[in-house]
């Protein structure tokens, strides 16, 4: 196992900020000036990836990726939801630092939300043994040096970063709240170390895990908040974990239950800003449009959950083996009956 960086005594002095972010006795966020357009609203797109690139080839064409999607002029800013690397390669810092030199090349602002796979699973024996938890903050050393600014060309944002959580990030775009959130794949996080002996969450891990839920419900309930207060027509909330797999026909507590109270969350905030919502995320692997919270849906009697959420869309990204695609999310105009549109640009050379 290796020893944590120093970095996370600063995550660890944090202990218990989970529980007092729960009970409403919290941290004031930072004063920043995020990026709140002054200008009328209208539109505008991005571009979102996702679990790319996944091995060697992918590594290698991931430069050209990178100048597919700065081809496009039109682009207000990119995100990436995670999982940099597959789940079965090294998490060494080298490799960061390699990704963290492509990431730099963006000629757009990049909002980066880690995943599972650069971090959570590293305590597996082909991930080379780390604890997550130092690989974590070395992910946070290495992507969110400048807390409050994105990479690629800067761009202010609103950071949690003084409540330990940098990568905690929202703002807005022409009358949109967007919001991206540390919510990763294996049960966000709470699948026990295998990889480092255990057959259980450490105290750590759950310590962690909580911590950070707590941080994010924060997130979603300040940027749903601040998006009730400015009467914005949508929200857009980016993770990395897709907590309604279609392709997973018996989902298990074991897998999913650490995402109940984000569910929860979303589906209160939701209806509380009654315009639409859209979940974008990554994890699955295989693009996808649906409605997991809509009446009928079977993941409600999954989380538990007795009330919908009819306005709640959800997208899934192309990654990994179908990483040959970038999404293209562009808004309409005021009035207009959608409020975003959804379209997959391929990449000019995807590794086939």
């Amino acid at each position: 196992m290796r020893s944590i960086k120093r970095r996370s005594i600063k995550r660890r002095a944090m202990a218990g900020v989970g529980a007092a972010l729960m009970a409403g006795s919290v941290l004031a966020q930072p004063a920043l000036a995020a990026n709140d357009d002054a200008a009328p609203k209208g539109t505008f797109s991005f571009a979102v990836i996702g679990d790319v690139p996944y091995g060697d080839a992918e590594f290698q064409a991931f430069p050209s990726y990178i100048q597919d999607i700065n081809a496009h002029k039109e682009l207000s800013f990119v995100a990436h939801l995670g999982d940099i690397k597959s789940g079965s390669s090294k998490c060494t810092d080298e490799y960061f630092a390699a990704i963290r030199k492509n990431f730099d090349t963006f000629t757009l602002p990049l909002v980066y939300t880690p995943g599972d796979n650069e971090w959570t699973d590293c305590h597996r024996t082909n991930n080379g043994a780390y604890n997550p938890l130092e690989r974590l903050d070395q992910v946070r050393e290495t992507f969110f040096p400048k807390p409050g600014t994105t990479l690629g060309t800067p761009m202010k944002v609103r950071s949690q970063d003084r409540l330990g959580f940098p990568e905690n990030v929202n703002f807005s775009r022409h009358g949109i709240a967007i919001t991206a959130v540390n919510i990763t794949g294996s049960n966000n996080g709470l699948l026990p170390w295998s990889g480092l002996g255990n057959t259980a969450p450490t105290a750590e891990q759950a310590e962690e895990v909580r911590d950070r839920t707590a941080a994010d419900i924060r997130e979603l309930t300040d940027t749903f908040r601040k998006a009730r207060e400015n009467d914005d027509r949508a929200v857009v909330v980016m993770t990395q974990a897709d907590m309604f797999d279609p392709t997973v026909t018996a989902p298990t507590q074991a897998n999913y239950s650490a995402f109940t109270p984000l569910v929860q969350t979303l589906i209160r905030e939701s209806n509380a800003f009654g315009g639409p919502v859209y979940l974008i995320n990554g994890d699955s692997h295989v693009f996808n449009r649906d409605y997991p919270l809509a009446a009928g849906s079977p993941w409600l009697d999954f989380y538990g959950q007795d009330t919908a959420a009819n306005n709640l869309t959800r997208v899934t990204v192309d990654g990994s083996d179908n990483a040959k695609d970038w999404l293209k999310v562009t808004s309409t105009k005021p009035g207009a009956s959608g409020v975003l549109s959804f379209e997959r640009i391929p990449f000019t050379k995807a590794v086939s």
